[in-house]
């Protein structure tokens, strides 16, 4: 999506190889016209897949996976990082392992949201490792829900994240693939 990619470029900052810095318009601050055309887009390259819910690790996906559930018309889960004082019953939990954070947490989704009959698409801001969206394709698959793919945003396709789900028989689709980032440069490849 050029539109994505001209905003990382004018926008973004690339602080090395790993970390890139999109807070002014995608995680402290949302651009919701970009966030908008975003969901958009990664509905209508999945419109076609019967999906019933799309789903989130909260909280940088919990934008796009918004903008993405309006324009599909389907309801929005979002799995959560800490369980909830009161939901501490019928949850499914996995454990997730946090290549930027270098830390683990449990990420948890309330059984009253998702049934067998759920095919849900995955929205994230980032595509990198792919440990995140392994465990949130985990947990929604403990309901036996199926899984339509993975909408993200940015794809550091360098990383060896989209060739870990692909293994998994997902699909990936990203709006912008980073295939070479080094401090204030990126270089964009095919989406």
């Amino acid at each position: 999506m050029k539109l994505l990619e001209e905003k990382i470029k004018n926008d973004g900052i690339a602080v090395n190889e790993h970390i890139l810095k999109v807070d002014s318009f995608i995680n402290h601050q949302v651009d919701p016209i970009l966030m908008q055309e975003m969901g958009k887009n990664i509905a209508e390259h999945f419109r076609n897949k019967g999906i019933t819910k799309v789903a989130t690790i909260e909280s940088s996906g919990i934008s796009p996976a918004l903008t993405t559930s309006i324009a599909l018309k389907v309801p929005m889960l979002i799995l959560k990082k800490q369980p909830s004082k009161i939901l501490n019953q019928d949850l499914y939990q996995t454990v997730v392992t946090s290549f930027t954070k270098e830390t683990n947490y449990e990420l948890t989704l309330s059984k009253k949201y998702i049934s067998e009959e759920d095919h849900v698409l995955l929205v994230d801001d980032f595509l990198a490792n792919g440990e995140s969206a392994t465990a949130a394709i985990r947990l929604i698959r403990m309901s036996h829900a199926t899984i339509a793919g993975l909408g993200v945003l940015i794809e550091k396709s360098f990383q060896p994240g989209r060739e870990k789900l692909n293994a998994q028989g997902i699909e990936v689709f990203a709006l912008a693939r980073i295939t070479k980032m080094s401090e204030n440069y990126i270089e964009f490849g095919p989406s």
